[in-house]
């Protein structure tokens, strides 16, 4: 169950697109240097609409990422804060999963997964 919902925690940033009672679809936009504040997201598929490079911290943790535009990757439950750490505005897709699929946020989890071959 998302606590700390990113729309209302981060709502110049994100906007919910679609919902139903399976997902909820939202979309992300920031720029250069931008920062969110805490947020929970459930399990979730997450497609990137332009490069996207950002460091998620979560407690002392931090993960920096860098995908390309046209990736999808699996973002599991988990709560966090980011940064824009690249040079382009980012815009990404986030399918958000409900109910049971929505997993609960883990403290191992930081980031997206590493994305595999096509």
């Amino acid at each position: 169950m998302v606590t700390d919902d990113p729309t209302l925690t981060n709502p110049d940033h994100y906007r919910t697109l679609w919902e139903n009672e399976h997902v909820r679809v939202l979309e992300y936009t920031d720029e250069p240097g931008d920062r969110t504040t805490p947020h929970d997201h459930p399990n979730s598929v997450m497609v990137t609409l332009s490069d996207f490079s950002r460091r998620l911290s979560a407690g002392e943790r931090t993960f920096d990422t860098a995908l390309t535009t046209g990736q999808a990757v699996w973002l599991p439950a988990q709560r966090h804060f980011g940064e824009n750490t690249g040079t382009t505005p980012t815009h990404t897709i986030l399918i958000e999963l409900k109910g049971d699929a929505a997993g609960e946020p883990s403290s191992g989890a930081l980031g997206p997964e590493r994305p595999g071959p096509a």
